[in-house]
């Protein structure tokens, strides 16, 4: 009989203490797409790619008209073996630079986005902290990144994180 009581104690007070708990739940995605800071930044990466674009583009340019300018003089004779040997090496060692651009180009951009959007992230987080806090919510999902199946009983704090935020 103690036994009884005591897995009915433990029993009840396990679900007090699952009913206190409150959940709620925000499409960070969605979030993020409305936020003027993110348009500002997605604008300033896409500028700062068209410069590293620009110059890549002008690297493969100044490539072709050197091929061009190779293949006219090996069409009509002009060269040498050696000489063919040495604008060959030369073309190669573009092609090369041209292909460790392209790698540093991927590597720019990773990092400007990360420079450009840590700020904002950072901001969101806070806010989110804040309103968990505020509010006593015990968990907040994410739901942008498929971990809410039924949200039914959860709260969107999308609008109150919006109106927080500044944004509409």
């Amino acid at each position: 009989m103690k036994k009884y009581f005591l897995s009915l104690f433990l029993l009840t007070i396990a679900a007090f203490s699952l009913q206190a708990q409150k959940f709620g739940y925000v499409n960070s995605s969605q979030l993020l797409v409305s936020m003027s800071e993110v348009k500002t930044a997605d604008g300033q990466l896409e500028n700062y790619q068209k410069e590293l674009i620009t110059k890549g583009e002008q690297m493969v340019k100044k490539f072709e008209t050197g091929y061009n300018a190779y293949m006219t003089k090996v069409n009509s004779g002009e060269l040498s073996q050696l000489e063919m040997q040495k604008l060959e090496g030369e073309l190669a060692q573009e092609q090369q630079a041209i292909q460790a651009y392209e790698v540093e180009v991927q590597n720019k951009l990773a990092a400007k986005k990360q420079e450009l959007y840590q700020p904002i992230l950072q901001k969101v987080q806070n806010m989110v902290d804040q309103v968990g806090k505020e509010n006593g919510y015990t968990m907040i999902f994410d739901a942008s990144i498929g971990g809410i199946l039924f949200a039914d009983t959860g709260d969107d704090l999308m609008p109150l994180l919006k109106e927080r935020l500044g944004v509409q």
